[in-house]
């Protein structure tokens, strides 16, 4: 896997930021919006440098985040009017397109 560069680190950056309130994002749809080859590397990123993004709004594409995540992620979401259900985000309402 070759390594990933400043420049897709800054692109992922600006496609997470650029997600509004209420609308949220799977790591594979930031990885094809990027050129990314895996949603993975997305979550590379997420996990090492976004802090100051709105991290609450990437979910897997399954809609359900992360176990350790969850009750955090889903509080933030639900604030900001994302439909949930059973713990999920129904994608299918809160989708971005990017």
């Amino acid at each position: 896997m070759a390594a990933t560069t400043e420049d897709q680190v800054e692109r992922v950056r600006e496609l997470v930021a650029s997600i509004p309130p209420g609308r949220v994002a799977t790591y594979g749809d930031i990885a094809a919006a990027a050129g990314l080859s895996s949603p993975r590397t997305v979550g590379w990123i997420m996990r090492t440098d976004s802090s100051d993004l709105p991290w609450h709004r990437v979910v897997p594409a399954s809609g359900r985040p992360a176990p350790h995540l969850a009750h955090r992620q889903i509080s933030k979401l639900a604030l900001e009017g994302v439909p949930i259900n059973d713990g999920r985000v129904d994608l299918s309402a809160a989708r971005h397109r990017f």
